[in-house]
């Protein structure tokens, strides 16, 4: 069996937003609402900079939900925006250990959180500040335009599952892949075996017809795991979400899915 990696809880406490001094008031006409569904791409740091450079990438993809990374773990968690305020609480992080230049880079995002940033919004540019620091953002929409599902090579990157975001080692290792091209031909590896198929691409649907694959055995139970979980995904209609150069997967069942980057 895959050995699963559950999400640790990493409580960021919340802080009080600082006290407007006397006869000032805000002219930023953002409200909370406006970054509902957006993600934001960190474009500059003053201050102390991003271990192994990031980007940070911070998105709101429902209201009072939040998703952060700054180049290693990804957060996820509850979230206040109120008064201009950004306040987490509980938020969860993947267990991935960071690459050597990228140490530190969990810390700091945890630390720019947990001081209860000031936030703002100009169109497509977003700014968090707390008393040492100021980070700009642009929407990754701009930053980062959506690649096309079909013809790009895609990389996995994490096995999702109802309860944990899985991404270790021996998925780095086993480097799977997909490929979707325009005429509905599918290729693409787990890992252990190459497969092959054809797809129909709507929307936001993804109908997989029955994969053919090699038949090379798995060297070890996680590769295993791995391979069996991709096949998973990757069968009948499965929903899909691009976003910039990231690209998910969820499978027919609404729980288990596959993140990927493009290669």
């Amino acid at each position: 069996m895959m050995r699963i990696l559950r999400m640790s809880a990493l409580l960021l406490p919340a802080v009080a937003a600082a006290a407007c001094s006397a006869g000032t008031e805000s002219s930023d006409p953002a409200s909370p609402d406006d970054l509902i569904g957006r993600t934001f791409v960190s474009t500059g740091v003053t201050g102390t900079p991003i271990p192994g450079d990031g980007p940070m990438i911070v998105g709101f993809p429902e209201n009072g939900r939040i998703t952060a990374t700054a180049g290693c773990n990804r957060f996820t968690g509850a979230v206040d925006l109120a008064d201009g305020t950004v306040r987490t609480q509980d938020l969860a992080s993947t267990m991935m250990a960071c690459s050597p230049d990228r140490e530190g880079a969990d810390e700091w995002l945890g630390s720019l959180l947990g001081a209860g940033p000031r936030w703002s919004l100009d169109g497509d540019e977003f700014t968090l500040t707390t008393d040492d620091s100021t980070v700009t953002f642009e929407d990754e929409k701009v930053a980062d335009p959506d690649l096309p599902i079909t013809g790009t090579e895609w990389g996995v990157t994490a096995l999702r599952t109802e309860d944990a975001v899985v991404s270790s080692v021996a998925l780095k290792n086993a480097a799977p892949t997909l490929r979707i091209s325009e005429d509905g031909t599918v290729a693409g590896r787990t890992g252990c075996n190459d497969f092959s198929g054809s797809a129909e691409v709507g929307d936001d649907v993804i109908l997989f017809e029955p994969l053919t694959m090699t038949r090379a055995a798995c060297s070890d139970p996680e590769a295993t795991g791995i391979e069996t979980h991709i096949l998973e995904v990757l069968t009948g209609e499965t929903t899909y979400r691009v976003d910039g150069s990231s690209m998910s997967l969820t499978a027919p069942n609404g729980v288990d899915g596959l993140d990927f980057t493009a290669r």
